[in-house]
């Protein structure tokens, strides 16, 4: 047994410190916990606590479920994998087995398989590989066959990212990892298992790599080496197979532009735009409301760009259908273009023709800036072909060229002013990047 308040308080210096909470901005969050289930028993023992946190969020405030797996070891063990860790560490607790320190679960091997059994009863393991946390989740690989993620954030509600996967192997898209196991319980959904895509490299990793040859050997995108072109068609055609098997999956509606509108329009108000009028930007989506033709709703990813799909032998797979973790659940479950994610893709060039040039370490030429515009002029283009190429595509689609391309307009502006508030909170000076698309969309399309 372990004091309860003795536990929230060194959560509440804890929490703050993990990339995945969200209120790593708020000096001490409010806490209360929910529950802490004992998994294992005995040394090293095991943890799940859920954990209440209220934190002020845009000038109110806001509730969300935390889990943190915790691990306990006697205070005087000395572990190789808590070295170089301080930020996994939570603190020294007393405990039925005796003084304990308190720690991340999923950086010691033996637990972290230990909770692999808990998640996928029957899987074996022999070696466990952490990858560390990303902004909601955490995951290991095990004996490089699975991947078990463990959502940090439990919503109210499915999590998207089990939600969508099983829906789409059940209706035969095969490229995304197939899931192998699901840890749910009254709460909510707390992890996955997939299998694990050996030899995959992300897309966003292969797109640097091509625009670093470009960058060196100063030639047209057409005729480096490393042209990116071919696989971003290849990603738009996989992106609309994907898109057409989550509307056999959920089903799709009437698109609803007012409604989507009226998402962004709420976004923009809690986004700083400086040296950049407001109301350029309303009436865009003002224009939106007024499309004839919105196009169907369904279902989609929610957070596409390049760092969430993955090149193997076998072609691209698609990951992480979680959407973006700073909307509400609700609204990242609610059906949408399929263009939403066509236009976060689209985003995903630009970033990555700006992050290969911050790269080049002295102050890019003009040739290199001219250069990088057109890997992504070339690359967008290529990625919008190959989808727009895709049979069955179109009944997903607004019917005019017109509307489709306001729609994708729209949504790429809304992507970039969520771009904005995301760099302005996390990496300050990288907001120049989406805020230079917000200016350059703005000058195309009004």
């Amino acid at each position: 047994m372990i004091n309860p308040e003795a536990l929230t308080e060194a959560l509440s210096e804890y929490l703050p410190r993990q990339r995945w909470f969200s209120g790593a901005d708020a000096a001490v969050p409010e806490l209360r916990l929910k529950s802490v289930e004992p998994l294992r028993t005995e040394w090293p023992a095991l943890l799940q606590v859920l954990v209440e946190a209220r934190l002020p969020v845009d000038g109110q405030m806001r509730t969300a479920t935390y889990q943190v797996v915790l691990g306990l070891r006697p205070v005087d063990s000395r572990q190789a994998f808590l070295e170089g860790k301080p930020e996994a560490i939570l603190c020294e607790l007393d405990t039925d087995l005796g003084a304990a320190l308190a720690y991340d679960a999923l950086i010691d091997p033996e637990l972290a398989v230990t909770l692999l059994q808990v998640v996928a009863p029957g899987e074996e393991a022999g070696r466990a590989r952490y990858l560390g946390a990303d902004q909601s989740n955490t995951s290991v690989v095990f004996d490089e066959r699975l991947i078990m993620k463990l959502f940090r954030r439990v919503p109210e509600g499915p999590n998207p990212d089990a939600e969508i996967t099983r829906a789409l192997v059940e209706v035969g898209f095969t490229n995304v990892a197939r899931p192998v196991a699901e840890w749910r319980g009254d709460a909510g959904d707390f992890a996955m298992v997939n299998e694990f895509l050996v030899g995959g490299s992300e897309g966003f990793t292969l797109a640097l790599t091509s625009l670093r040859d470009l960058y060196d050997r100063r030639c047209p995108p057409a005729e480096a080496g490393g042209d990116f072109a071919p696989e971003s068609s290849r990603l738009g055609a996989i992106t609309a197979e994907m898109h057409i098997a989550l509307a056999q999956a959920f089903g799709a509606g009437p698109g609803d532009a007012d409604l989507w509108a009226g998402d962004m329009e709420a976004h923009l108000e809690r986004v700083r735009l400086p040296a950049l009028d407001p109301d350029r930007v309303r009436a865009v989506y003002r224009r939106l409301r007024e499309v004839d033709d919105p196009g169907p709703a369904l279902r989609v990813h929610g957070d596409y760009h390049l760092g969430q799909v993955m090149r193997t032998d076998a072609g691209w797979y698609v990951l992480d259908f979680e959407g973006e973790p700073d909307r509400p659940l609700a609204e990242r479950r609610r059906p949408s273009s399929p263009l939403r994610d066509v236009a976060g893709l689209v985003r995903s060039f630009h970033y990555a023709a700006e992050v290969a040039l911050r790269e080049w370490g002295s102050e890019p030429d003009d040739e290199l800036r001219a250069l990088g515009a057109s890997w992504e002029q070339r690359n967008a283009g290529a990625f919008v072909a190959g989808y727009l190429g895709t049979e069955g595509i179109d009944a997903v689609l607004p019917g005019a060229d017109a509307d489709r391309r306001l729609v994708q307009a729209a949504f790429e502006l809304d992507k970039a002013v969520y771009e904005v508030g995301y760099e302005q909170s996390h990496r300050p000076d990288w907001v120049n990047i989406p805020l230079s698309a917000v200016h350059r969309i703005l000058e195309a399309i009004t």
